[in-house]
């Protein structure tokens, strides 16, 4: 088995069913801007996304809240909504069809509180584990339109066991032009036999901007220049390469990309899954023993949007 560099190896995901030196760090500013056209809640900026506080998710939301959340998760990528308590898994439910049907994945736990509520947890007993620790992805590579978003509660809180977050048109945009260039000519095959061919760039179907198809754990290969006569599928070797590639730009620099969010109790977190790319720390799966017993719900929003290119990246490269 091949192993990356700072990617832990590629671990079964168990569910029960009873069932290298860094450089300097950059200055880097990721930091979403505080304005907001509304005064339904109090934004916060954080590095990545805002914090938010001065509303109750667990209680009726008028559809004009409802409207400028959508907004804000569109234009900040990450809301986190402080002190919520516990929210339960019909609620969780709720929030989530404010963004599209729920898609629930083929994971299951006995002790999830809803179908569609994805439990995840440091002990196997709890939830599913080893969740997330397979490299840097968005959820729902393997689909055809991968999920559009992606909605976490901590419903029991250990000492330590972050989710990391990383804004993805920023990676693309800080790249050298060749290494943009070899990147917009790859498209992604996932580890299922049935799974579609995404392009590894492509354009967020909302904002336009520049995102990632990927998943470092889940992808068997790639394919240079798909659709035309000179594609050609990567070997072992050279999919190997391509990994550590991807996650050298999410590490580099001593991490000044990440956004390490250390979860508080009451923490509601809504993501947009095509904007930001994140992975499970490895402190997740430490034993409750250790850090106490960590139980986190997650629900995935269905997408609508095969990923595409909405440019000409010969074009804007200068390419012949």
């Amino acid at each position: 088995m091949l192993k990356l560099r700072g990617i832990p190896s590629l671990t079964v995901l168990v569910c029960s069913f009873l069932s290298g030196v860094s450089s300097p760090a950059k200055q880097v500013s990721i930091m979403s801007a505080p304005t907001s056209s509304h005064n339904y809640y109090k934004l916060t900026p954080v590095k990545l996304g805002c914090e938010v506080r001065g509303i109750d998710l667990k209680q009726q939301v008028p559809q004009e809240v409802i409207a400028a959340i959508k907004d804000d998760v569109t234009k900040h990528r990450i809301l986190i909504f402080k002190d919520q308590g516990v929210v339960s898994g019909e609620r969780h439910v709720e929030i989530s069809r404010w963004f599209g049907e729920p898609e629930s994945t083929f994971y299951k736990h006995p002790r999830s509180p809803h179908p569609d509520v994805f439990r995840v947890s440091n002990d196997r007993s709890e939830g599913c584990t080893n969740v997330g620790r397979t490299g840097w992805h968005i959820d729902g590579s393997f689909q055809d339109a991968p999920f559009a978003y992606s909605v976490y509660h901590m419903v029991s809180v250990p000492s330590s066991g972050p989710t990391v977050f990383c804004p993805l048109t920023e990676i693309i945009e800080e790249l050298p032009r060749e290494q943009q260039m070899r990147w917009e000519r790859l498209y992604m095959l996932s580890d299922r036999r049935s799974g579609p061919i995404h392009p590894l760039i492509y354009s967020h179907p909302l904002t336009k901007k520049k995102v990632l198809c990927f998943h470092l754990g889940m992808t068997t290969s790639y394919v240079w220049d798909y659709g035309t006569p000179q594609q050609k599928v990567t070997g072992d070797e050279e999919t190997y390469s391509i990994h550590q590639e991807i996650h050298d730009e999410f590490v580099k620099d001593n991490k000044v990309r990440q956004y390490r969010h250390e979860w508080s109790v009451g923490d509601f977190i809504i993501s947009d899954n095509l904007a930001v790319g994140h992975e499970a720390a490895k402190e997740t799966q430490l034993p409750k023993s250790q850090v106490g017993l960590r139980v986190l719900h997650r629900v995935t929003v269905e997408g609508h949007s095969s990923p595409v290119k909405m440019y000409d990246y010969k074009q804007e490269l200068g390419v012949q």
